[in-house]
């Protein structure tokens, strides 16, 4: 199908299944996004300094829309918003 060479990574080619869930998310990860793009997937090395605290796990509240503007495409119109967040500076405003 795709040869070594050229643009596309071999590694991101393909379906993958997910064959085990090991646990579901505990209730207090509820507002932690579950689902992720396979481009986002890599193998994990056991490293402990990576776990993180629920505690220390903060939830990110929209504070104010910054900014507002229409991207208009060919065929589609998309409303853009630009958002101070809870416990960031405006400068980081997404």
């Amino acid at each position: 199908m795709f040869k070594h060479k050229g643009k596309l990574s071999l590694r991101f080619i393909g379906h993958y299944e997910v064959v085990e869930r090991i646990s579901p998310l505990p209730h207090e990860l509820d507002r932690i996004h579950d689902v992720f793009h396979v481009s986002m997937l890599r193998k994990y090395r056991t490293d402990l300094s990576h776990v993180v605290p629920v505690d220390d796990i903060e939830e990110e509240k929209p504070m104010k829309i910054m900014a507002r503007e229409v991207k208009v495409l060919r065929n589609k119109i998309i409303p853009l918003v630009k958002v101070w967040w809870q416990n960031h500076k405006t400068s980081e405003a997404t």
